[in-house]
């Protein structure tokens, strides 16, 4: 580690005395890598042997021992030594496959306290991308009469493709600042980076991506489930678990998998590779807004969708006949479906007064909180309609009720004069009405 420092002396000959030192950076080659200088800065600088001047060398990564290719990294090297007052540094980067002359990556200083040479010894950029490239102090780096430890920092991008492991080297130079190459102490270390595991970015279906998780439909609104169909969404197939409603409030994240819904976090409650279950926030948005699943650190392209005041829908057995009580219908989830499928639906009669479920009936009177199980029934803040068949059915309740997670219920007696039969039910809130037809939404009844 040296340039030349030329300093005038008075001396009985009065001529100029040559010092080598290593004020403005070393020269490369000297970190103890494959290839470099084995002794290091110590074929310059004396004081001690080789790591033997009681202090340390360390290189300090952003996170674990890896690397993803083509990501930039915030490296360090801290030179440690408490009896030493000026600092210096060689960094380099190898790759294991081929550690003399394998350059591993790209160097890049961020203050003036450091530099990139190339293995010629002129500053960076190199004559080729195959040169191997140092990074080392400045003269303002070395800063004389500081105490350590001393850290100096610079860019790392590694390969952008995976290139297997690469081996970082350093050595550091814990100087005593007497502009001297003598009672310095020399260390050197290397650290051993595998590539990471890159998780494959999320990505949101480009057709009926996001849905209401009820209609299945193209309409959301806030406060309403939603599903996302894709793929890499999650590494695991799970719904929430009962401790992960701390307080009533519902998770925003499960294992690392979270939604946003016109930026604002939404409510995870089901992830698997290619389906997620959520709510989405309370926003009066209306119009386009962008759906994203951030997945383990990578985040989706954003999906498109259109957010209403109002997405009326039922919840169903079995994709036609509404879930209701009485009946057994147990609160779901393991198949991304909120209600059993396998349930039967309920032979009802004219007169009894049925439960139906559902989601996007939007405001409530008062005002819901956001992503909170409610402990106390609250009513919807629109009036709503019911038709059962050609009939109007007298609704007794509508709103959120407590222990449900924000799932909508609406209490309503079965209109008399109702044959035997199957009758389709609909619902219209603001303006909207639920979805209809062939398929669903229907109640069976019987005398």
């Amino acid at each position: 580690m040296r340039s030349v420092s030329k300093f005038s002396l008075t001396a009985a000959a009065a001529l100029p005395l040559v010092l080598w030192a290593d004020m403005t950076g070393a020269d490369p080659r000297l970190t103890g890598a494959p290839g470099d200088d084995q002794a290091a800065c110590t074929s310059c600088h004396t004081g001690t042997r080789l790591n033997g001047g009681g202090g340390s060398l360390r290189i300090i990564l952003p996170g674990d021992a890896t690397y993803t290719p083509g990501v930039k990294q915030r490296m360090k090297v801290e030179v440690s030594d408490s009896v030493q007052r000026r600092w210096g540094f060689e960094f380099t980067a190898r790759l294991a496959s081929d550690l003399r002359n394998g350059q591993a990556g790209d160097l890049a200083s961020t203050d003036g306290n450091t530099r990139v040479i190339c293995d010629n010894g002129r500053p960076k950029p190199c004559a080729s991308t195959g040169t191997v490239q140092f990074i080392t102090h400045t003269q303002s780096g070395t800063r004389n009469g500081t105490a350590g430890p001393m850290t100096f920092e610079f860019d790392w991008t590694p390969p952008e493709a995976d290139v297997g492991k690469v081996v970082l080297y350093a050595a550091g130079n814990a100087a005593n600042g007497n502009n001297l190459n003598t009672g310095d102490h020399i260390y050197t270390t290397s650290l051993e980076l595998t590539p990471a595991v890159v998780t494959p970015k999320p990505s949101i279906s480009s057709e009926r991506g996001v849905l209401n998780a009820a209609s299945r439909q193209a309409a959301i609104a806030q406060n309403s489930w939603i599903t996302i169909a894709g793929t890499n969404l999650s590494t695991i197939t799970r719904t929430w678990t009962t401790d992960e409603i701390a307080s009533g409030k519902l998770p925003a994240s499960l294992d690392n998998v979270s939604v946003t819904v016109n930026g604002k976090p939404a409510y995870v409650q089901y992830i698997s590779p290619t389906q997620i279950n959520a709510l989405t926030p309370a926003d009066d948005a209306l119009g386009p807004v962008e759906v994203r699943v951030t997945s383990n650190g990578q985040s989706s392209d954003p999906s498109t969708v259109t957010m209403q005041s109002f997405a009326p829908a039922f919840f169903t057995l079995d994709g036609k006949h509404v879930a209701t009580a009485p009946g057994n219908n147990t609160m779901l989830d393991q198949s991304a479906q909120f209600f059993a499928s396998d349930n039967s639906p309920a032979a009802l009669k004219p007169g009894d007064t049925i439960v139906l479920y559902g989601t996007g009936f939007g405001a409530t009177d008062p005002a819901a909180t956001a992503g909170q199980v409610p402990d106390s029934g609250v009513n919807l803040a629109a009036p709503v309609n019911v038709m059962i068949g050609d009939f109007p059915a007298t609704v007794s309740f509508a709103g959120l009720v407590a222990g449900l997670p924000q799932i909508y219920e609406l209490d309503v007696q079965i209109p008399d004069g109702l044959a035997d039969g199957e009758y389709s039910v609909v619902v219209e809130i603001g303006g909207v009405s639920s979805p209809s037809g062939s398929d669903c939404c229907y109640i069976t009844v019987q005398r």
